[in-house]
């Protein structure tokens, strides 16, 4: 046994039952070993709910509002990207599992940038991370599973602490994907990330050298997270009829009208909240 089998191991044995137990219930198509067809892995699925349930519910200590909102089925979760490092991204899908009823399992689609990262692209894929491609988006909405997309990409997730909760253009792409696939639209605003991984500076020309985004400059310096009390807020599903193939001039107001639904619930978000860190 290595190290790390035996790290495994002793992580194993200190996951609660019903965390488990969720796990077994958001993953039907796994086969014997315990994958489906994506790499999604059961075992890894449950240590990473473990510490990630820690960091929800202790940590950041995140309030959710409106998580009935979200319709059973296929469908697309739509929101502001922040936090560097996609704890926004981890906290929704979290939400998802301990706070929907039923659970639900999210496919977030994530950056191709993650896929070239040793360890990191293996613990994304395991723990149900799909390269954020349109083929990709296609065969999961077909299947009916529940993805998670954030249209300002790396772009977002970047953002400096003088451009918080300022919302990046949002491309087309994902409201097209909603439309060919018959598929709905859940709004949904991330309070909280700005202040739990606030970069003051990006190093762009070492994040270049090292072929990522960006290299931010934290409290911390690096970008590990400060506990900030964060909030996720679901809007109402928004349905777009077409076949995903209509000029841009057609598809940017839909568009616009998500854009503007998720900044309406940031502004909810942040006016209801009573503290950043306490």
């Amino acid at each position: 046994m290595t190290a790390l089998d035996g790290l495994f191991e002793a992580l194993d044995r200190r996951i609660p039952r019903d965390l488990r137990e969720i796990v077994d219930t958001v993953s039907p198509t796994v086969n014997a070993l315990g994958y489906d067809k994506w790499g999604f892995s059961t075992a890894a699925a449950k240590r990473t709910l473990y510490v990630a349930t820690w960091f929800y519910r202790h940590y950041f200590r995140v309030e959710v509002h409106g998580i009935d909102r979200v319709p059973p089925g296929r469908g697309l979760l739509i929101g502001n990207h922040s936090s560097q490092l996609a704890y926004d991204g981890m906290m929704v899908a979290t939400a998802m599992m301990l706070d929907a009823h039923p659970p639900r399992a999210v496919k977030a689609m994530i950056e191709k940038v993650f896929q070239r990262m040793p360890l990191v692209n293996v613990w994304m894929t395991r723990s149900g991370q799909v390269t954020g491609l349109p083929e990709n988006c296609e065969r999961l909405l077909a299947d009916d599973e529940l993805l998670m997309v954030f249209p300002e990409g790396a772009r977002g997730s970047g953002k400096l602490w003088k451009d918080r909760y300022k919302l990046l253009d949002f491309g087309t792409g994902f409201v097209r994907l909603a439309m060919k696939m018959r598929a709905p639209i859940t709004p949904f605003a991330f309070v909280g990330g700005e202040e739990a991984c606030p970069a003051i500076f990006d190093i762009k020309p070492l994040a270049r050298a090292l072929s990522i985004p960006y290299f931010p400059i934290t409290p911390t310096l690096l970008p590990l997270p400060l506990p900030a009390r964060c909030s996720i807020w679901f809007g109402e599903p928004m349905w777009f009829e077409g076949t995903g193939n209509e000029e841009d001039a057609e598809v940017m107001p839909k568009v616009e009208a998500v854009k503007a639904r998720i900044a309406e619930l940031l502004d909810e978000g942040r006016a209801a909240r009573k503290s950043l860190y306490l």
